[in-house]
């Protein structure tokens, strides 16, 4: 069961004006990504969301104070930003440290973001779920095959989700059958 859906910051929840300088919630113009909000307003009932970034001139606060401006700060229990934790994405400690935050094992969480070497492959690694957000419908780098599935519209999110949780039952049924009974602990089938 799909327990938290992570959301990357930069470029996935918020646009990143690469021309701005300084944390994002001191920036003059900052907007959310189109499609997020409702997206957020659809999940936030049914699912733990978070906030997972490498921001590197913003703490947890700040994130907070930009997302506050746009009035998503409400849809986030948990921000884990890089400069907080002392390791950034794709390194397994910044999603171990995720993990150990939300208090969850890895194949009960997605990861969401538009960055295919830090939030995906990084995320695959450490055995959750993954969604490319591909807004762009740029190539997948390489021959990469690290996402479990690729959107490039937050309306199609939800039903990536909802299939999450059918693959993640009947992966639990088979392995519980397998098993005698009992389900394993631990890392993502």
């Amino acid at each position: 069961m799909i327990e938290a859906v992570v959301f990357d910051w930069g470029d996935t929840v918020m646009r990143d004006f690469r021309t701005c300088e300084g944390p994002m919630a001191s920036w003059p113009l900052i907007e959310a990504v189109a499609g997020v909000e409702e997206v957020l307003r659809t999940l936030h009932p049914r699912y733990r969301l978070a906030l997972a970034t490498n921001a590197v001139e913003s703490d947890a606060a700040l994130v907070r104070g930009a997302l506050a401006r746009v009035g998503l700060d409400g849809y986030f229990e948990d921000v884990f930003v890089s400069s907080d934790l002392g390791v950034e994405k794709p390194d397994g400690r910044f999603f171990a440290a995720v993990l150990a935050g939300l208090q969850l094992p890895p194949q009960q969480v997605v990861m969401v973001g538009d960055n295919y070497a830090n939030d995906v492959r990084g995320a695959k690694a450490a055995g959750l779920w993954t969604v490319w957000f591909n807004p762009g419908c740029g190539p997948t780098p390489g021959a990469a095959t690290d996402h479990d599935v690729e959107i490039d519209d937050f309306s199609q999110l939800e039903a990536a989700l909802v299939d999450f949780e059918l693959r993640a039952a009947q992966t639990d049924a088979a392995v519980q059958a397998d098993s005698g009974g009992s389900l394993p602990t631990g890392g993502r089938p």
